[in-house]
């Protein structure tokens, strides 16, 4: 027979008890007595019960154990329980109607018990002894943990002996690897460097193709209005993405220098980003709400085409049954505000600007996976696009010793943050 108590579940820290008697009104009678208590009662009706739950479970606090039972009593149930080097440690409270027996006593303690409990059981007397033996239970528990942080602490000392104990040898074939590697690592980068440099060349020429073309298209035949603005329009992103390529390249290749930074005003580089995406903005029918940035110091190109990549991915995700509304607020941090911040350090004054949209949202849990490069959360068939744009994002801000994360529900639109300082003073750029 087995009974857990209730609270066994909810209680991380419950006291788990084995109640041993031949008798369903004695198993009934210590339950209902320590049933207000915050332990988990185990119930076993013969000794062999008994041992067979403690083939399986060893994590007992206490046994109250009935010494009178058909086949096997509780003397004979507790040497063999004792006899057990993972249950040897369980104490064991005998009960019994021997009073006055001091023989009967003397056996019990010789066969391991710790104390012992008369028939007709006092409730009061029970609570009391068993409280006990539990929190020497529980003392016993907290000074096994500390044993084994003490053994853990030990074996890390005597690792870190060993590790001062490297030969000199071992240091010289450790430093060589070191040397060979950082070799091979510069020949990588230099090829990087050239595969990066053909790319951006590839990748320019059919831009000028592009741009020389539309130039004389417009030249050759007055065309209409409408036309005209196309073909500029055409020509001014062609030199644009040309103007990008080299940015980015740039930027990827070679560590930020101060100079590279120039106070702007953000206000500005957010109209030339949303100038680029007119036709986008006219066809999506989206409302652009924008209240004054700030002025701070920042490599323009890369900042308009941070303000230019978030836009664009908003008008790609918006809803088909709502007109895209984007918002765009901006305000200075406090100095509470900054104590979350790693790059918060004395004098320093940041900026928050918050871009919001009313799209079709993400789920929130890929809020850090939406910055890795190629990262997609649809297929290409519901949405076109490389998976680059947010983690070019990301780099940008990084490189102007900020921060950029992401808000979002499902069906609810997406706010996306930007923490920037404003000066570059006391920042490391690589």
């Amino acid at each position: 027979m087995r009974s857990v108590h209730p609270n066994q579940e909810s209680s991380k820290a419950a006291v788990k008890i084995l109640v041993v008697d031949d008798r369903e009104d004695n198993l009934f009678s210590i339950g209902a007595i320590l049933e207000k208590e915050d332990y988990s009662i185990v119930k076993a009706n013969s000794g062999k019960a008994a041992l067979k739950i403690l083939l399986n479970e060893h994590d007992f606090s206490l046994i109250l154990m009935d010494v009178q039972m058909p086949e096997m009593n509780g003397f004979e149930t507790a040497t063999i329980i004792y006899d057990r080097d993972k249950l040897k440690n369980i104490p064991v409270i005998f009960i019994t109607a021997y009073s006055n027996d001091e023989d009967h006593a003397f056996k019990g303690y010789k066969m391991g018990a710790v104390d012992y409990i008369y028939k007709p059981i006092n409730s009061d007397l029970l609570k009391a002894k068993v409280s006990v033996f539990v929190e020497l239970y529980r003392k016993n528990l907290q000074l096994q943990l500390q044993e084994k942080k003490l053994l853990l602490a030990n074996q890390s000392l005597n690792r870190e002996i060993e590790e001062r104990k490297i030969s000199e040898e071992k240091v010289q074939l450790l430093n060589l690897q070191l040397s060979q590697n950082n070799e091979h690592l510069k020949q990588m980068n230099e090829e990087l460097d050239q595969f990066a440099f053909m790319a951006s060349h590839d990748l320019q020429e059919p831009l000028r193709k592009i741009q020389m073309f539309s130039d004389k298209i417009l030249v050759q035949k007055k065309q209409d209005e409408e036309t005209e603005k196309y073909f500029s329009k055409i020509i001014s992103a062609s030199r644009r993405m040309q103007s990008l390529i080299n940015n980015l390249l740039e930027f990827s290749r070679h560590s930020m220098r101060s100079s590279d930074f120039k106070k702007t005003d953000l206000h500005q580089l957010l109209q030339e980003a949303l100038t680029e995406l007119e036709i986008s903005i006219e066809k999506s029918q989206a409302t652009i709400n924008c209240s004054v940035l700030p002025v701070i110091e920042v490599v323009g190109p890369l900042m308009q085409q941070l303000f230019y990549n978030i836009i664009s991915n908003a008008i790609k995700f918006r809803k088909k049954t709502e007109s895209l509304v984007i918002s765009i607020d901006s305000k200075p941090l406090t100095e509470n505000d900054l104590v979350d911040l790693k790059t918060a350090k004395p004098n320093r004054k940041f900026f928050k600007i918050n871009i919001t949209d009313n799209g079709i949202g993400f789920n929130n849990q890929h809020s850090q996976e939406i910055f890795k490069v190629f990262k997609r959360l649809h297929n290409y068939q519901e949405f076109e696009g490389t998976g680059v744009g947010l983690a070019i994002c990301k780099k940008i801000v990084e490189k102007h010793g900020g921060y950029i994360t992401a808000l979002s529900t499902p069906g609810q639109g997406s706010t996306f943050t930007l923490i920037l300082p404003e000066s570059q003073n006391n920042i490391d750029h690589f």
